[in-house]
């Protein structure tokens, strides 16, 4: 989970950076299992090793610090880390009741959503058939799959596709989940080779999707309904501004989708949050 404590990481390089760059010190940076995961700004590099020093001080079983120098790239969603203290970026992560083997430089995983992945899994009812693309290494996954439910899990990157398979077996929910690795718009338009998979594709459509969409990628919406029952549910994750939010509401109405509710999950630039909409489909 994320570093919250009284004493941010800014505050203990008081006196030790210098006051005017002082700003550019994080205050919080994120544990991943037993791994610290930062962003250091170029500015800060003669303080690195103070400032590595100082996390592996906060937690006495912090085994790795990575520090994220890019953001998310290309379709697999990898940013670029730099291993700035131990020998490995390979973790097991425990959230919600479940647990996640991962090498942390090889796929994507944000801590920070663990309490939205808890709130959706919440809204899940047993028996119910999920789509969840864009999976990962299955935080959205296991907390639906736990509530009695059929799941089909799509991820293109080969490393999270096999973390993820990995991490069902390490959840006991083979019975419960069907991964099928490929593009998820390709794969949606073909529905056939999720049978082909050994998933029975709903006559109806699914009763749920849970779909954390990368950035840019809005359009997924209408493939992704296309495959819902009329009355099932959505959970749609975006990137806008605030400002944008009333005109996006009006286009979900003229797609057939009504919204149930929706909330800021987060910051990821000046200005821009990622949001999540609880869509029903009419």
């Amino acid at each position: 989970m994320s570093y919250r404590n009284r004493v941010t990481l800014r505050d203990s390089m008081k006196g030790i950076v210098e006051e005017p760059l002082l700003p550019l010190v994080p205050k919080r940076f994120d544990y991943i299992g037993d791994i610290a995961v930062i962003s250091i700004p170029p500015e800060l590099g003669a303080y690195r090793e103070a400032i590595v020093s100082n996390i592996l001080s906060m937690r006495g079983n912090t085994r790795a610090v990575l520090n994220k120098v890019s953001k998310l790239e290309g379709e697999r969603r990898v940013a670029h880390f730099e291993l700035l203290s131990g020998n490995s970026a390979k973790t097991i992560h425990r959230e919600n009741g479940y647990t996640y083997r991962m090498d942390v430089r090889k796929v994507f995983f944000n801590p920070r959503l663990y309490w939205e992945r808890a709130r959706v899994a919440s809204k899940v009812l047993p028996g119910e058939s999920i789509l969840i693309p864009f999976a990962g290494v299955g935080p959205f996954v296991f907390p639906s799959a736990g509530k009695g439910t059929k799941i089909c899990a799509i991820e293109i990157n080969p490393d999270a596709y096999a973390c993820l398979r990995e991490n069902i077996r390490l959840n006991k929910l083979e019975r419960r989940v069907t991964v099928v690795q490929g593009d998820a718009e390709v794969i949606l338009s073909h529905p056939e080779s999720l049978e082909a998979e050994g998933f029975e594709v709903p006559k109806n459509g699914f009763d749920r999707a849970i779909v954390p969409t990368p950035y840019g990628m809005d359009n997924f919406l209408g493939k992704v309904s296309e495959h819902i029952k009329k009355g099932g549910h959505i959970h749609f994750y975006t990137f806008k501004t605030e400002n944008q939010i009333p005109e996006l509401i009006e286009d979900y109405k003229k797609m057939g989708l009504e919204v149930e509710f929706y909330r800021r999950t987060g910051n990821v630039a000046p200005g821009v949050s990622r949001w999540v909409f609880d869509l029903v489909k009419k």
